[in-house]
């Protein structure tokens, strides 16, 4: 529900703009609004979660991101709809940020946590694609309102049964690592850098806006770390990022999911204005990526892991990627769905299937049981960088070639199509370079990688 709640508002902006009289620059932070929080937020709570119990954590902000949808839905005007927005950014910050931290302890095993992330995976990576179907349906049948009023049901009875069925924990304590002035430094930072992001589509990459507003929140970040390396009880112990398959699965996701924001963005784009589809037929031209990763995530990818590491599984499925990417780049103007889209969708769905799993699998390979959660919140936040960033670039190339191509006398398909080509292959290029970094920085265990925990005799495991 969160993940798709970032893309579902997507087709129904249309309609929000011209109920609610929002204007051209102010309806991108229908969906910026939400962005924001949700990047800057994910670490903080994701230790958060470590220090005071994850179900807690997850409760309250899922709690919080119900509540918020209900605000949205019955917003009358723009102010109402982006404070909603942003404290809906907040709950679902707080909630994802936990998930897979809870994950880790839940399925010790190998086998079973891979199967574990394989669930999560496909929860998390089919839910941006179902937001498209789902957002297109209820905004043309009913109206732009039920796509937040759809969450509250949702969100009540996820709240009723996580508080039945989660083991409750009391974390180690505020005492162990309440490090207020490093929580303010690296949420300011994340914050104002989503935001600088997301505001180069209005200023520019080179304006002096987007210049000033990167550097401080540069200097945010490293004044962040500095106050790490010295902290007693640090947010972020650096030590989680000593291992080269940790810190490299992170820089790695955040390049995969910029260069899959190229398909998850524009690919919409191509088929409503260039292929002329409407709301639905959009989303179900779409459904067949969430399909493939249905079924790998599910049901081929956790035993791949099991057996050959997730390394052997991530540089296959990074190259299909890259490889449907660069397909994309080459969808003609008058382009059919069966021969020119359908064909590049299908490697994009099964490589995001054993990919993503494999990076999750990864990044979460050294966290102990007591870093879980900022381990967790960690990985949550570069797949958010990586969004914001691939959004912003991609999106502002593409506008920028297609202005190009309508000044050289191009027509109005024909320009818009070149736009969304160039953006296509440099996608499927950040793609490739998170395939090379894979195959350079990571390692290749001869088995799985496990915690402390696992090692501990049977015996005791099954006393517990």
């Amino acid at each position: 529900m969160v993940i798709l709640d970032g893309t579902i508002v997507s087709v129904a902006l249309p309609s929000v703009q011209q109920n609610l009289g929002f204007s051209s620059s102010g309806l991108a932070w229908v969906v910026n609004a939400y962005l924001v929080p949700f990047g800057g937020l994910l670490l903080l709570a994701g230790r958060l979660g470590d220090l005071i119990g994850r179900k807690r954590v997850f409760i309250a902000g899922l709690g919080m991101f119900t509540a918020a949808s209900l605000l949205c839905g019955v917003a009358q005007g723009p102010a109402m709809l982006l404070a909603s927005r942003f404290v809906q950014g907040i709950g679902g910050a707080v909630t994802s940020a936990v998930t897979l931290g809870m994950v880790v302890p839940l399925f010790p095993q190998p086998k079973e946590r891979a199967k574990a992330i394989g669930v999560y995976s496909f929860v998390q990576s089919a839910g941006g694609s179902m937001g498209l179907l789902a957002g297109g349906a209820l905004t043309q049948t009913i109206s732009w309102h039920w796509i937040f009023f759809v969450n509250v049901p949702i969100g009540i009875v996820a709240v009723l049964w996580a508080g039945r069925v989660l083991t409750s924990e009391q974390g180690v304590g505020l005492g162990k690592g309440t490090d207020v002035v490093g929580a303010l430094l690296v949420t300011s930072a994340l914050m104002l850098g989503v935001y600088t992001i997301v505001e180069t589509t209005s200023y520019g990459w080179t304006s002096a806006h987007t210049l000033s507003f990167a550097a401080a929140a540069l200097a945010l970040l490293l004044a962040f770390v500095a106050r790490q390396a010295k902290a007693t009880h640090p947010l972020l112990p650096l030590h989680v990022f000593r291992s080269r398959n940790v810190s490299g699965a992170m820089g790695i996701q955040a390049l995969m999911v910029a260069g899959m924001f190229s398909f998850q963005f524009l690919c919409v784009l191509y088929l409503q204005k260039v292929l002329g589809f409407d709301e639905i037929h959009t989303g179900l031209g779409i459904f067949p990526v969430s399909v493939a990763i249905g079924a790998l995530s599910l049901g081929l990818s956790p035993k791949l892991i099991a057996r050959f590491g997730p390394r052997a599984v991530l540089l296959p499925g990074l190259s299909l990627i890259a490889a449907g990417l660069a397909a994309l780049g080459r969808v003609p103007v008058d382009g059919s769905y069966v021969v020119d889209v359908l064909p590049a969708l299908l490697p994009l769905g099964v490589g995001f299937g054993v990919a993503m799993p494999s990076l999750a699998t990864l990044a979460m390979s050294a966290a102990t049981p007591q870093d879980s959660g900022i381990a967790s919140g960690m990985f949550n936040t570069m797949q958010q960088i990586g969004a914001a960033f691939g959004l912003a670039v991609l999106s502002t190339l593409a506008t920028s070639h297609t202005d190009a191509l309508l000044a050289d006398g191009a027509s109005t398909t024909s320009a818009l199509t070149g736009g969304y080509q160039l953006s296509f292959r440099i996608g499927s290029g950040l793609v490739a370079v998170a395939l090379l970094l894979a195959a350079t920085l990571l390692r290749s265990p001869t088995t799985p990688q496990r915690p402390a925990a696992e090692k501990k005799p049977v015996a005791e495991n099954a006393t517990r």
